[in-house]
């Protein structure tokens, strides 16, 4: 299967990071390792640090990587690619007006299927 090409600020375990923040017992620039990934709507981190503190609940605002320092020094805004509606490919041709919502994982849907679903919960409400 074809990776997509849906750029994600999310982070995966085992990411190397560092806090942007104070955070408890965590001072601010203290480098440390995403040990599992929660959530679903409300990503949240939990997070092994290199003075022994392991945080749950970190949440993606406290945390940067070493390409989002880069990016910072260079002056570069870091903004996350929600779905890129008009890609060239011919997927979203007969949707009829474009548009379509990416789920939290990163998954982008269609508005094609996203107009068959609401017809078919009418339908059965009928």
């Amino acid at each position: 299967m074809a990776k997509t090409a849906v750029v994600s600020n999310h982070l995966t375990k085992g990411a190397k990071v560092v806090a942007t923040a104070e955070l408890r017992d965590v001072p601010e620039g203290t480098a440390g390792k995403v040990i599992l990934v929660n959530g679903l709507t409300w990503i949240r981190y939990w997070v092994r640090f290199e003075n022994g503190v392991v945080l749950g609940s970190v949440s993606r605002d406290k945390l940067a990587t070493k390409q989002d320092l880069e990016d910072q020094r260079n002056g570069v805004t870091s903004t996350a690619v929600e779905a890129d509606s008009g890609g060239g490919d011919d997927a979203g041709a007969d949707d009829g007006g474009g548009g379509g919502q990416t789920t939290p994982n990163g998954t982008f849907v269609p508005q094609k299927f996203i107009d068959r679903a609401k017809a078919a919960r009418e339908r059965l409400a009928a």
